[in-house]
């Protein structure tokens, strides 16, 4: 989301007119989900997405036919299941696209979008109908479940929310294989390690590098909803810091690398600590999902397929 709403502010700040795509509706599994955007240029220039290339030469086209306009228009595809899979989807079904012809005056709007997000901080984009308008709106209940998108007759409202942070206690081989799928997945991955030797010449795609104690890094970093925490170093000393931060914050996903016997340890001495069974039953340990994994490669796919269903489950309305 953030990418198209930059976009969409650089061509209104620079006194262009454009049309905002917003998926409002889709059919079972869509290659787009709802309140995916893509935004039109008066020149057919675009960013973003709202089907994988299925419909986005329409939607181009009809946007035109609303330059300088005032007023919204709603399209509806109907894709044949054959047809569906000539163009990559997985299903035929419905998508229903909204779209909103904005000018100068909703750039603040869109600014402040952007801003939330680089600041992690939620909030709700307001898309007025009749008129075109955009309104932002931060959230004042930061801890309540946003659905992706809600329409009324009079407006669409799409939930902007940060994108998901992990945190990755241990610069290990296992953290190497998981960092570039996390990140494809769209996650913000931070690597925290205080181990010099550890993070000395590695590479670990697409990730930030903090060479320092997990507990001292989160005192001053506080942790979010929108964030998760693995722990993968084997050291106590190491991980047990990390765990206690996250514990007493309302991070998404908690996940600890080892064994039943090496879990039930660690749960003693977070006990021990003061931690209740409830908290410490939201430790995922031993971590990933149960699919026979033996690599380091293989326990990334497990532990980022948990961590998917957790943030999917976060989310669920």
């Amino acid at each position: 989301m953030q990418q198209e709403l930059e976009q969409a502010h650089k061509w209104l700040s620079a006194g262009n007119s454009i049309v905002l795509a917003v998926v409002s509706k889709t059919w079972g599994s869509a290659p787009r989900a709802q309140g995916s955007l893509m935004v039109i240029h008066k020149n057919g220039h675009f960013e973003g997405s709202v089907s994988g290339g299925c419909v986005e030469g329409s939607v181009i086209a009809e946007a035109a036919t609303l330059m300088e306009g005032t007023k919204s228009k709603t399209l509806e595809f109907s894709v044949a299941t054959n047809d569906a899979w000539q163009v990559g989807l997985a299903c035929g079904g419905e998508i229903h696209i909204q779209l909103f012809p904005l000018g100068e005056q909703d750039a603040d709007a869109l600014l402040a979008a952007i801003d939330h997000l680089g600041r992690r901080k939620a909030g709700e984009l307001v898309l007025g109908k009749h008129p075109s308008r955009a309104f932002f709106v931060s959230d004042k209940s930061p801890d309540k479940a946003q659905a992706p998108l809600v329409e009324t007759t009079s407006e669409l409202t799409i939930a902007v929310r940060p994108s998901p942070m992990l945190y990755v206690i241990g610069a290990v081989h296992i953290t190497q294989a998981l960092t570039p799928m996390a990140t494809a997945c769209g996650y913000d991955v931070t690597i925290i390690d205080p181990r010099q030797i550890f993070v000395e010449d590695r590479t670990f795609e697409g990730a930030g590098i903090i060479n320092d104690w997990p507990d001292e890094f989160f005192a001053s970093h506080p942790l979010d909803r929108h964030s998760a925490i693995v722990t993968l170093t084997h050291d106590p000393k190491i991980d047990d810091a990390a765990l206690k931060y996250a514990l007493m914050s309302d991070v998404f996903y908690i996940g600890s690398l080892g064994s039943k016997k090496t879990h039930a340890a660690r749960v003693e001495r977070l006990r021990e600590n003061g931690f209740s069974d409830k908290q410490l039953g939201r430790i995922n340990g031993p971590i990933g999902l149960n699919i026979g994994s033996k690599s380091p490669a293989e326990i990334a796919v497990a532990i980022a397929a948990q961590l998917i269903a957790a943030f999917r489950g976060m989310h669920a309305v």
